[in-house]
């Protein structure tokens, strides 16, 4: 048996289209014969894992890789369970198609939300299990003694009573022909060897190597290059463009339009492509949108603060009753920009397309959904399209969707036969992205005559990510990602404190630039709201902000031993040293419990030097512990400049951020001191590439008031003329 997530063809077929693909449902998708040998003829024991004669191991990875770790992390659990060589291992990544003709064996492609591992970490280990299993019935069959007679270490299979070897390499052949076992047993991560431990990444040598190949490095035969430019107003139509103009220049060989809104100049080479690009007149419709700017948008937000009507997300008791009774009242308003995932690699993509046949490379976060964007974009049925899946040179969530896979496809289709490859300018993809969500927090906290908090309203205004990428899946209207970290309970964010009148709401508000997943989502903003707003309500109440937030944790032990550690590392029983200044935060999200400390000074009253951050991550399962350490500072390092630089601003309808030279990040002169403490407790499966990054930004800002005695409630702090020292 190959173990497969719970998940149906019609689902896959709907996950698809809401991530950048129109697939039609009831598409008649033919299934293909069983696969049971790998390209070199080596045996397939499980879909998973192939063995080879050498004893190499090749284990399929389903999930994308982009620089998080899961294609170790996956393979670390599939190699725990098969008991092989660890020395021998090699990944590979099966296409979406391959996934659909085999009846999903390899369950979802989809790599997002911190979900590569804690959504699959029990259909791969049992696929390592049942692998391992076969090979050592195989072996036992050539003894003929009993299965139970044998184990399997290291890749080898011994007979315990007569001390017989064999190799995984040597049984491979006879083990694929073995009937699956229904029921394997995993083992308790307590016994683990492989999985928990911090092995090095298998992807890193070929990176340090250069032999790596991601999208934009993709090279065919009679491969041409595009380049390309849309409407810069979302929305807008491309009305006309000269294309005699630049026909002549140097690699020129086609100049085609792209949907409703865009133009590409194809060339032998990228730079000649868009070299020509540049020169080519070209006219817009920029539509009503044009008139739209920061200050209008953020006008129509506010408008959402003291609405009438709005979305509840987490409601106990009697909030407004809470207010009117309360002794002391305490109110602020908070607001987050929109912002850039900023790729390194920028939106790319290969396509060749024929009458019968498109294939495309890309690098994707959801395979399916790029299968499905080929298939719609091509005007072919599915099974005449395939994906085939690369490295990302960064997600960040900007590659689940597939508008770039559409162009490309778009493009190839009206030069039949020859591959083109599609790679966005740096200025196309930070001015054509899908952006972290807009929006604006009004916060009323109402304190009784002792200081206790009686009651709390949080009223959120602003986009909806799922009402421009998945609108059928709202409920009743409602957007359920804008309560993440805020909910009365769940894996996807649960409040972390017991407050006995609670009000927790959203005014839907929805400009036309479009928002999307972006690393972290909405526990980003929602984090900073709650986080600085609680130590707002501590200092109100003359109380400790560590005390004040403990006395509303008791029934929330999981928060509170992460908020603990970090405040237990960082010292926070003790004096700081002279100058510095801390802050915490707590956060719960993706399946995992995390929180922050922050050590900072502060000089000119402007100029933050954050010496230390501590972090502490619950995920309940370890896979690889040192990997999970560098996600916490990779985190660090995104939360920390979508706090102090990180704003797209628009201005006549578009987005004004074109380059690095306006969009900053971090430099490594800025980078704290890191110190993370991995402590998982057991029992459940979280994520980790996300979750940390909540809890960066209002550990700093609460220490910057703890240095300044001023509040900051809205990003990025450059807008305050505040910056790095």
């Amino acid at each position: 048996m190959n173990y497969v997530p719970k998940i149906d063809r019609r689902s896959f077929v709907v996950s698809a289209a809401a991530f950048g693909g129109g697939l039609a449902l009831g598409m008649d998708i033919p299934l293909g014969p069983t696969v049971v040998r790998a390209a070199d003829g080596s045996p397939e024991v499980t879909a998973w894992v192939v063995i080879k004669p050498d004893d190499g191991v090749v284990i399929r990875i389903a999930r994308s890789e982009m620089g998080q770790g899961s294609m170790t992390g996956l393979a670390q659990l599939v190699a725990e369970e098969l008991e092989c060589d660890w020395f021998k291992v090699s990944t590979e990544f099966p296409t979406p198609g391959q996934n659909l003709a085999r009846n999903l064996v390899w369950g979802r492609q989809f790599t997002a939300g911190s979900r590569a591992i804690r959504e699959s970490h029990e259909y791969v280990r049992k696929a390592g299990a049942t692998a391992r299993t076969m090979l050592i019935q195989a072996a036992a069959n050539e003894w003929k003694v009993p299965a139970a007679e044998c184990n399997a270490s290291n890749s080898v299979i011994t007979h315990r009573p007569s001390g017989r070897t064999t190799t995984y390499g040597k049984v491979a052949e006879a083990a694929a022909k073995i009937e699956p076992p229904k029921e394997v047993v995993l083992k308790d991560p307590k016994d683990w060897k492989i999985a928990g431990k911090p092995l090095k990444r298998l992807d890193t040598p070929p990176k340090v190597t250069g032999e790596q190949v991601y999208g934009i490095d993709l090279k065919l035969p009679g491969m041409l290059c595009a380049a390309i430019k849309d409407c810069p107003v979302f929305g807008g139509k491309l009305t006309s463009f000269d294309a005699a103009k630049v026909q002549g220049m140097p690699g020129v060989k086609h100049v085609v339009k792209v949907g409703d809104s865009a133009v590409a100049v194809v060339a032998d080479r990228w730079w000649q492509a868009k070299t020509a690009l540049d020169a080519l007149p070209a006219t817009w419709d920029e539509g009503p949108n044009a008139k739209v700017s920061s200050a209008s948008i953020a006008e129509f937000i506010k408008g959402g603060l003291d609405a009438e009507q709005a979305f509840v997300g987490n409601q106990q008791g009697d909030v407004k009753q809470a207010i009117a009774n309360a002794a002391k009242k305490v109110e602020a308003v908070y607001s987050f920009p929109y912002q850039n995932h900023a790729t390194m690699e920028p939106m790319n993509a290969t396509a060749v397309y024929t009458a019968d046949r498109c294939e495309a490379w890309v690098p994707t976060q959801v395979a399916e959904a790029a299968l499905a964007s080929v298939s719609e974009a091509s005007g072919l049925p599915i099974a005449k399209c395939e994906v085939h899946k690369l490295l990302l040179g960064g997600g960040f969530g900007r590659r689940t969707t597939h508008d770039y896979v559409q162009q490309a496809v778009a493009i190839a289709k009206q030069i039949p036969g020859t591959p083109i490859k599609l790679i966005w300018s740096r200025e196309e993809d930070m001015t054509h992205g899908r952006y972290h969500p807009v929006t604006q927090a009004k916060m009323v906290g109402a304190l009784d005559a002792n200081n206790n908090l009686t009651g709390l309203h949080m009223r959120i205004s602003g986009q909806s990510i799922l009402a421009f990428v998945n609108p059928q899946n709202l409920q009743d209207g409602k957007d359920p990602f804008v309560f993440q970290g805020l909910n009365p309970g769940g894996a996807e964010g649960q409040l972390g404190y017991t407050i006995p009148n609670l009000l927790i709401d959203h005014a839907m508000r929805n400009p036309h630039i479009p928002p999307h997943f972006w690393r972290g989502v909405n526990n980003n903003q929602n984090a900073i709201y709650l986080e600085c707003f609680m130590d707002e309500l501590a200092h109100a109440a003359a109380q400790d902000p560590l005390e004040f937030r403990r006395k509303l944790m008791s029934k929330h032990p999981k928060h509170l031993a992460v908020l603990n550690a970090v405040a237990e590392r960082v010292g926070w029983d003790k004096p700081a040293p002279q100058g510095i200044y801390r802050g915490l935060a707590q956060q719960m999200g993706y399946g995992s419990y995390v929180a922050a400390a922050a050590e900072i000074s502060v000089t000119g009253g402007n100029k933050i030097k954050i010496h230390r951050i501590v972090g502490a991550t619950d995920p309940g399962h370890a896979v690889n512990p040192a990997q999970i350490d560098r996600q916490v500072a990779g985190s660090f390092v995104y939360g920390l400049s979508a706090l102090f630089y990180g704003e797209c601003t628009v201005k006549d309808g578009r987005i004004e951020q074109t380059n690095f030279d306006t969009y900053n990040s971090m430099r490594i002169a800025e980078m704290p001191k890191v110190e993370s403490i991995v402590m998982p407790s057991g029992g459940f499966w979280g994520g980790v590439g996300e979750p940390t990054i909540f809890v960066a930004a209002p550990a700093v800002l609460n220490a910057f008031f703890a240095a300044t005695g001023k509040r900051i409630r809205s990003v990025p702090l450059k807008n305050h003329n505040i910056s790095f020292a």
